[in-house]
């Protein structure tokens, strides 16, 4: 678990890791970042109360090093990554133990099932759970079974993480993608399962979650250049957003107002998505779901364009060539 700032969910994410129902040996080993908020303390208290709680440091705050760190500091053959913001639900690690087995993966995952506290967090986690929000993506929206690019968080074979040098630290966002990416070109499987869910706490404000979503469409864009067949129209669309609701702007203020047609049906759209997507929720929530849509696909967008060159150059120079299996 690479931790970092998460002084407000750590406590109760190792909680539900520690409640798993798993008749195996298990372990919580905590990469600490330089938090500049209580979660140091927080740590040093669960490794107290608890002799499965340990903690190593991660100098760098980087989540690929400390995962890194985390997976060099444990000692058993399955390795299940977790979120300091993210919640295990019952019966987890069991049941992705059972499917490594039954499956023959290398590395199993499913639903980021975004859950949110207040009126705000329940807006964005009815956004990040709909398909106006983030397309068909299974580990946001739900899916069957089967052999998927990458998968939320991810339970390991400990030996496939040997084999192929655990996670490339260039890749400060996408990382999971990346190694995923690796494990599948040296042949390994990676299942997605609905069966597997962890609740995710979103981010708290709008512009936490603008910068989380500017990072996203950053890396998303590098993905591309490193992997160019990894592109599709899903992670276009945002991007293409941007860029008409900009030109029908200025086009509107400077040549006609038939221009604003863009960006008013763009929040048209967003407005009847935002119905369903909030069925259920306190009128507070709904009413805040379209400026969370919004700000996920204009930072998301933002951030694919504006992604640097230069960046992408060097997390290409840092490519690791998938290790086959011996």
């Amino acid at each position: 678990m690479p931790v970092l700032n998460e002084e407000r969910h750590l406590r109760t994410s190792v909680r539900h890791i520690l409640e798993q129902d798993y008749p195996g040996e298990l372990e919580v080993v905590i990469a600490l970042g330089p938090s500049e908020d209580r979660t140091d303390e927080i740590a040093a208290e669960l490794v107290a109360a608890d002799p499965r709680v340990r903690t190593v440091p991660n100098p760098t705050g980087r989540t690929p090093a400390g995962l890194n760190a985390a997976i060099e500091a444990s000692s058993h053959d399955v390795v299940v990554r977790v979120d300091g913001h993210g919640m295990l639900s019952p019966g987890y690690i069991a049941t992705a133990v059972r499917l490594l087995a039954e499956t023959g993966a290398a590395n199993v995952g499913g639903i980021m099932h975004a859950e949110g506290e207040n009126a705000w967090e329940q807006a964005v986690a009815a956004a990040m759970t709909s398909r106006i929000g983030v397309g068909n993506a299974a580990f946001h929206t739900g899916g069957s079974a089967g052999e998927a690019e990458t998968v939320y968080l991810g339970v390991f074979r400990r030996e496939v993480l040997e084999q192929q040098g655990g996670y490339n630290v260039e890749f400060i966002r996408a990382q999971d993608w990346e190694l995923n990416f690796r494990i599948r070109q040296a042949g390994g499987r990676v299942w997605f399962s609905p069966e597997l869910l962890v609740s995710y706490r979103p981010r708290p404000s709008v512009r936490a979650l603008a910068k989380q979503y500017r990072n996203y469409g950053r890396w998303r864009h590098i993905v591309a250049r490193y992997h160019s067949g990894s592109i599709n129209l899903r992670y276009l669309a945002p991007p293409a957003a941007v860029l008409a609701i900009a030109a029908g702007t200025v086009a509107g203020a400077v040549l006609t107002p038939w221009a604003l047609v863009i960006p008013g049906g763009y929040l048209a759209a967003i407005t009847a998505g935002s119905l369903p997507a909030g069925r259920g929720l306190p009128a507070a929530a709904r009413v805040r779901i379209p400026l969370a849509l919004a700000t996920m696909h204009m930072s998301w967008g933002w951030g694919y364009l504006t992604s640097p060159k230069k960046l992408a150059r060097t997390v290409i120079a840092s490519r690791r060539e998938p290790v086959p299996s011996s």
